[in-house]
């Protein structure tokens, strides 16, 4: 049995990458950590809002890979200096994927009251037309 798909249509040309990149994303899991929020801020901007409780700036990284925003965060362990009666609070790492559009860049980011704000906007496409000469034989 054949796994049919969007690419396969007629109609859509070279839209393999499209294909893998949905693929990609669905196996990227992400599970639940650390929840997040995505806003519409108007006609092509968009915030990303993370709760990174306990981190500071120099333990998380904000990356662009290949179309994808990538958030990763590690705090450094000082459970050996440590005393702990009860710990409830996780000192664990994370790695947070969104698939960018083309067009869409990331404006800024930053952290406040333990959350980590990403500003995206997204350029408008220009209208192109062009006309395709006809060669003759």
């Amino acid at each position: 049995m054949n796994k049919a798909n969007f690419a396969a249509h007629p109609y859509l040309l070279g839209f393999e990458q499209l294909e893998r990149l949905m693929e990609r994303t669905a196996k990227s899991g992400n599970e639940g950590y650390p929840p997040y929020n995505i806003e519409s801020r108007g006609e092509g901007r968009y915030r990303i809002t993370l709760a990174v409780a306990g981190f500071a700036e120099d333990d998380l990284s904000i990356t662009l890979e290949n179309a994808q925003l990538v958030i990763r965060g590690k705090q450094v362990d000082d459970a050996d200096e440590r005393v702990f009666l009860h710990r409830g609070i996780a000192a664990r790492q994370f790695q947070r994927s969104f698939v960018l559009a083309d067009g869409v860049e990331v404006a800024g980011a930053q952290l406040e009251n333990g959350l980590l704000h990403l500003d995206l906007h997204q350029q408008q496409p220009e209208t192109v037309v062009q006309t395709i000469q006809i060669n003759r034989r």
